[in-house]
């Protein structure tokens, strides 16, 4: 990972989506992938830059699906756009195997996966859309490798930061990157401020109305 996304991607430690997404709609950013849930309850957030594919039908003869994974650097988490198709897979165990020796990241994927006894055996992260056996081999091919997708109504550019957890994931803009971490550590801040006062004593609604929880999310 290139020092500047190694530097992008450190501003989001410690948060999670709740978060973020709370930011990008203070900032009046779109990035909750909707639809798009995790495999299982990950404990922790991963973040990283995005390494985007986009799948379409199949050609005669067909093409390629997995090789582009060669080119993906550690850290990187791979966004397959396969048009929300959810009647064949992109993602299977062999490609969990070899993401998990190459340290990327996550997957997250508007489409399905399958294997997912090994995602989860392995502690892998995945996102989708769902999942299903039926192999995608010839029934849909890359297209493109880092050029802008859509993942669940969510535009993704290549290098834009995704956040991934066990309650979605939320695409982070690249250039609103350093905005939004710094305004979901604010956000978050106030938050802790608030159980901090329920826990000594105070009502919710008092701790909430000292500390403007209502116009956390507002637009400035």
């Amino acid at each position: 990972m290139h020092a500047q996304d190694q530097e992008l991607v450190a501003l989001f430690d410690g948060l999670d989506t709740p978060g973020v997404s709370d930011a990008m709609d203070k900032l009046g950013l779109h990035g909750q992938a909707l639809g798009i849930m995790p495999l299982a309850n990950y404990a922790r957030a991963v973040a990283g830059p995005a390494f985007t594919v986009k799948y379409v039908p199949s050609s005669n003869p067909p093409g390629t699906v997995g090789d582009f994974i060669d080119d993906v650097a550690p850290g990187d988490v791979i966004v397959i756009d396969n048009d929300g198709r959810t009647d064949c897979t992109v993602w299977g165990d062999i490609m969990t195997q070899y993401a998990g020796l190459r340290g990327i990241a996550a997957t997250v994927i508007d489409g399905v996966c399958r294997d997912v006894g090994k995602a989860l055996g392995d502690g892998y992260p995945m996102f989708t859309a769902g999942r299903f056996m039926r192999t995608g081999k010839d029934r849909v091919q890359v297209e493109t490798v880092n050029g802008t997708v859509a993942i669940g109504t969510v535009r993704v550019a290549a290098r834009d930061i995704v956040v991934a957890d066990a309650n979605g994931v939320v695409v982070v803009p690249r250039g609103h990157a350093r905005e939004v971490a710094e305004t979901a550590r604010r956000i978050e801040e106030t938050e802790s401020r608030i159980r901090e006062q329920i826990v000594q004593g105070k009502t919710l609604g008092e701790a909430r109305a000292a500390l403007g929880y209502h116009k956390l999310q507002a637009k400035e």
